[in-house]
């Protein structure tokens, strides 16, 4: 059985999640890398399309279930404070 570790939801504040420990390090790592610092930033679809060079193909082969991660690790960062959204539609992310 692998690792587990706890995610947040920036939607659901106090509600918890048990992932992957593995696949949810990798990816944070990766949207860390590719998300800018300055305004507006990344919608989440050219986050999933940046962060794909930078898997590892055992953990996430061809970029399988590259979408899901991403959508998993933003919602985490945003209720830990380190991704922010701009402030109008489309949804954009940034790094504060």
């Amino acid at each position: 059985m692998s690792e587990k570790t706890l995610v947040e939801n920036v939607g659901q504040p106090g509600k918890t999640t048990r992932v992957d420990a593995a696949k949810y390090a990798e990816m944070r790592k990766a949207v860390l890398a590719v998300t800018p610092t300055d305004p507006p930033g990344l919608t989440p679809a050219q986050i999933i399309e940046a962060v794909k060079p930078h898997l590892s193909a055992t953990l996430f082969p061809g970029g399988e279930t590259a979408g899901w991660w991403v959508k998993c690790v933003q919602l985490d960062l945003e209720a830990k404070g380190l991704l922010k959204r701009a402030p109008k539609a489309p949804v954009r992310l940034h790094r504060p």
